[in-house]
């Protein structure tokens, strides 16, 4: 006798039957005949590996199968960068995309990655452009300087400079500033693939400039001073000054670099936030080149820029590395449209997101907690406490670590016991819902920093989900 699980795997459709069949058109339609064959063939094969049991013997039901393919076909092909909203805290948060783009941002993207754009063509002379021409001049115009450079990060401008300028020579560097930045990239690394030998100069909390002055030799290439914008060393400390730096480097003839990390271009002072230094300064401080990020506190696209004396900045275009380092067209379209908001600083604020994001008022966030709040507890129900909570943001992407900036936000919690677990397990639910929510566990609660909070209606909407996950 056969066995009844046997003769129902012998029953099984082929694939080229299925791949015929009304209920996979729409699927070849939506997803393609590669993938959707792909995966007919993946499923049937899933049918014909099941043990012979007792509840194998069931008939091939054809549209359960279909339901699952499309199930399938829908989660393998949904993009793997989506929106999220970020209610971490922290404003720059290099695991989210760091900064915004302002709307006018984004649309001179989109322009470039549609259309034939004059990237490297100078359409006065008819001839071969240079690519970072577009913004050359704004960076100049509002940094200082003789000269720009753009490429992919802040690492890379470091990187590149490097190699330029001191290439098989030494470079001297206070013990203080050796800093590892975000995925373990450290500047003793850098430095040693950039050709250059590092000179470590004084120690970890305190450098002097006869520090400097007695590491000299005929070897020195340059001074790089790191700005530290990940950390802080507080207590028994001393540095050098830039301008004593400067006047030592130039004396001995040779090049005075400053890396800012961060760097922005306007004085944040004047928007209420702590005091960061700007390029503008570093110049005016007498370095010769300074390198800083476009995608943190100038909230723009990532890349690296450099801008100082036009000697150093030629010598540094010549660079055969360049090639490999420069940025796209669609990097270029948005700093361009983003350094055109910056000769307006009067509408900064209004305009150019990271700024508006890290000077939004406490109160207006304390407003906007104190009205979802109870929203958010008739969705978690009985399960948990959700209360509005003073919060303090952080700006993130290693600017001003130390700095807090007054927030509020929503923190569920359980009743009763503070429990981590329950917090993890509100945290993936979160995480789960079709624009992810990020937030942060803190003292057995979950804490939303409604600081970022934009599109707070789809926010609220898609709320209605959570129960699916938080039971």
């Amino acid at each position: 006798m056969v066995n009844p699980a046997f003769a129902a795997r012998r029953a099984l459709p082929s694939v080229d039957r299925l791949l015929n069949s009304p209920g996979c058109v729409a699927l070849i339609e939506l997803y393609g005949r590669l993938l959707t064959t792909a995966l007919i063939r993946e499923f049937l094969q899933r049918y014909r590996d099941q043990p012979l049991t007792e509840n194998a013997d069931q008939p091939f039901d054809e549209a359960a199968f279909f339901h699952q393919c499309a199930q399938a076909l829908a989660t393998r092909t949904a993009p793997s960068l989506k929106p999220v909203f970020n209610l971490s805290g922290t404003v720059l948060h290099t695991n989210l995309g760091r900064a915004l783009m302002p709307n006018s941002v984004a649309q001179a993207v989109m322009t470039a990655m549609t259309r034939p754009v004059n990237l490297e063509f100078d359409l006065d002379g008819g001839a071969r452009g240079e690519r970072d021409s577009h913004v050359e001049k704004w960076i100049t115009q509002l940094a200082g300087g003789d000269g720009a450079v753009v490429v992919n990060n802040n690492a890379a401008a470091v990187y590149l400079a490097l190699n330029s300028l001191g290439a098989k020579k030494e470079v001297l560097v206070s013990r203080g500033e050796l800093i590892e930045i975000g995925g373990s990239f450290r500047i003793p690394d850098i430095m040693k693939r950039a050709g250059v030998k590092l000179v470590e100069v004084g120690t970890t909390n305190r450098t002097h400039l006869k520090d400097f002055a007695e590491a000299i030799t005929p070897r020195t290439a340059a001074i790089m001073k790191v700005h530290t914008s990940n950390y802080i060393v507080q207590g028994f400390t001393s540095s050098v000054p830039e301008a004593e730096l400067a006047q030592l480097a130039h004396e001995n003839g040779f090049v005075f670099i400053i890396d800012l990390g961060s760097g922005t271009l306007v004085n944040l002072e004047d928007f209420g936030l702590p005091h960061e230094p700007s390029p503008k300064e570093a110049l005016e401080l007498g370095a010769d080149l300074v390198t800083f990020s476009g995608d943190k506190l100038l909230g723009g696209p990532q890349s690296g820029l450099m801008v100082g004396t036009q000697a150093f900045i030629n010598k540094i275009r010549k660079n055969p590395m360049k090639r490999a380092l420069r940025v796209d067209k669609m990097t270029l379209a948005a700093l361009d449209a983003l350094l055109r908001l910056y000769t307006n600083p009067d509408k900064l604020r209004e305009e150019v997101t990271t700024i508006k994001l890290l000077t939004r008022p406490y109160q207006d966030i304390k407003l906007q907690a104190e009205r979802l709040c109870p929203i958010v507890q008739s969705i978690i129900g009985n399960t948990a406490l959700a209360e509005v909570v003073d919060t303090g943001s952080q700006i993130g992407s290693g600017s001003l670590p130390i700095d807090s900036l007054p927030s509020a936000g929503i923190a569920i919690r359980s009743h009763g016991k503070t429990k981590t677990s329950f917090a993890d397990k509100v945290s993936r639910a979160f995480r789960r819902l079709p624009v992810p929510v990020i937030g942060r566990i803190k003292d057995g609660a979950f804490i939303l920093d409604l600081r970022c909070l934009d599109h707070e209606t789809q926010w609220v909407e898609q709320l209605q989900q959570l129960a699916l996950y938080a039971k």
